[in-house]
């Protein structure tokens, strides 16, 4: 039980995207003004993956959740905008293998402690500006997204590195987020809140993976 509701708080902050306040490319990005778009291609979320990743000072867990809907806005070969939502109620905890466990963990992960997903099933993210990164291999992150992420009704503008592009009809944006939970109010377990958990604490950070994709 322990267990679940230490790692659970890792969970509850997978959307909370990192601002990076003192990073010069996040900067960068955030002074950039997005290009006006050609077109609005259409999120796929049969198509589009979102996976989470979190640790606690003595274990860790991982999972999943589904994009619901959302339109990125596209001019020529470039992803300049755009707004993807999130269904809250599609988390979940692909390394629980027990029925039970897993059930009281997510259980915990849709409580007031964590989400709130009866109050609030939705989180989206609204596309401020794409920059790239100069030099970029083409296999490799290209550009930097900073838009605004909204989880439990509370707003912060989020930067972090992927790999866009369109071709053939289809956008697509892929990469790894490190994620602060706290900044949405999701601090059960954080050691930057309560002092003296010791090996009961759950770390702020963990890494959100995603590869959206939309088509016209």
């Amino acid at each position: 039980m322990k267990k679940i509701a230490l790692s659970a708080l890792v969970v509850a902050s997978l959307f909370t995207a990192p601002a990076f306040a003192g990073n010069p490319v996040a900067k960068k990005a955030i002074a950039s003004t997005a290009k006006p778009a050609d077109a609005a291609y259409k999120v796929q979320p049969q198509l589009s993956k979102l996976g989470w990743e979190g640790k606690a000072v003595t274990h860790g867990h991982n999972g999943t959740a589904e994009f619901s809907s959302g339109e990125i806005m596209v001019r020529g070969n470039q992803i300049v905008g755009g707004t993807v939502t999130v269904d809250m109620k599609t988390l979940k905890a692909t390394d629980i293998t027990d029925a039970e466990n897993n059930a009281k963990f997510m259980g915990h992960i849709n409580s007031d402690d964590f989400f709130s997903t009866a109050k609030n099933p939705t989180a989206t993210f609204k596309i401020k500006s794409v920059t790239p990164i100069k030099g970029a291999a083409a296999d490799a992150n290209n550009v930097n997204i900073t838009g605004d992420l909204t989880i439990k009704g509370i707003t912060n503008t989020v930067t972090f590195p992927a790999k866009a592009g369109v071709k053939n009809g289809v956008a697509a944006a892929s990469g790894v987020a490190t994620i602060n939970r706290t900044k949405y109010d999701i601090k059960y377990g954080s050691k930057s809140f309560f002092e003296g958990i010791g090996d009961k604490a759950i770390y702020d950070d963990f890494t959100l993976s995603f590869n959206v994709i939309a088509k016209k």
